[in-house]
């Protein structure tokens, strides 16, 4: 192999602009590691904000190479590893470096890829899957027959979210900014489809027969925070997964009293790895065999050349992906 690989480098704090392919020392795994050839980057709004300054990587990332997911196959492991193998297909999340044709992953951390899917597809799944598995099942412990609103039901996370908690037997109901969304939803199975204008608290609460809520999977932010606790039911759990309408807003814990509610936020990319390995671990006994068995898919919107990255973050800043976007090596 050579010494050297692509990367989408940002090469300054700015636009798309800043997005430039180019030659870079490819990383070494380490005794516990494994270095995977990647099939697919999956994009997420994370990598937005940290082209433009605004989101940091943890340390010991690259901070001039986003990308918080990874789909390939695995081209050397380390030592210690006695778990996976060369050639294995894996996917999983990471904080940072996936854009690149070669990214070096803590073993314990990676999933396999279920068989028969192409692993090019499978890089749509780990960060948004495990996200809304972690959110809305581990921490929220969404019930069936409860009822879950999940906004910008046609984002990554929320088609996700939309078919684990069917999967579930929970009831959904989803809200877009675009009926095109939520028609795609509907495909999906959603039924309850509500639109993200300034009125759908109270089409929420006409469906709910005026109870709200039981979990919020909050995907937008500050904006609809008001909203929020208008719809949520007694007892109700609001989690905060994205803030693109703002990270501040004003809460009137008054009535979070009275519904005796919670409100929490969560994000992956910095937990630390012990955390990372249960997840890992509990995604694949509870979610992979949904995709094995056909109950689960990854929703793929657009692919792109990894050399097309600029155009790829200018699509998801246009708000026009239904899934996700994904880059290809």
């Amino acid at each position: 192999m050579s010494e050297s690989m692509k990367a989408v480098v940002i090469t300054q704090p700015g636009g798309v602009e800043v997005l430039e392919l180019r030659d870079v020392e490819r990383p070494t795994p380490g005794g516990t590691d494994i270095l995977v050839r990647m099939a697919s980057s999956g994009l997420n709004r994370a990598d937005l904000l940290q082209r433009r300054g605004l989101y940091p990587p943890p340390r010991g990332y690259p901070e001039d190479i986003p990308g918080l997911e990874y789909s390939g196959v695995i081209e050397a492991i380390g030592e210690e590893v006695d778990t996976l193998a060369v050639g294995q297909a894996v996917m999983g999340i990471t904080g940072g470096g996936a854009y690149a044709e070669y990214v070096v992953i803590p073993a314990a951390t990676a999933v396999r890829i279920p068989h028969g899917l192409d692993p090019v597809e499978a890089g749509a799944i780990p960060e948004v899957f495990m996200t809304a598995y972690d959110a809305v099942f581990l921490q929220e412990g969404l019930c069936m027959d409860e009822i879950l609103l999940v906004h910008a039901v046609g984002s990554g996370v929320g088609t996700a979210t939309l078919q684990l908690a069917l999967r579930a037997g929970a009831v959904v109901i989803g809200t877009s900014r675009t009926e095109a969304k939520l028609a795609a939803a509907a495909a999906l199975g959603l039924e309850h489809k509500v639109l993200g204008d300034e009125v759908w608290p109270n089409r929420v609460l006409e469906i709910t027969d005026g109870l709200g809520v039981n979990v919020i999977l909050d995907l937008v932010g500050g904006a609809y925070l008001k909203g929020n606790q208008k719809v949520l039911a007694s007892r109700g759990r609001h989690i905060v997964v994205g803030v693109p309408a703002g990270a501040k807003a004003e809460i009137d814990l008054r009535s979070l009293m009275v519904r005796r509610g919670s409100i929490r936020g969560t994000t992956l990319r910095a937990r630390p790895l012990n955390e990372k390995v249960d997840l890992a671990r509990a995604f694949e006994l509870e979610v992979l065999p949904g995709f094995e068995m056909g109950e689960l898919k990854s929703v793929v919107d657009r692919v792109f050349p990894a050399g097309e990255a600029q155009a790829a973050h200018r699509y998801m800043e246009e708000n026009r992906n239904f899934g996700k976007i994904l880059l290809t090596w």
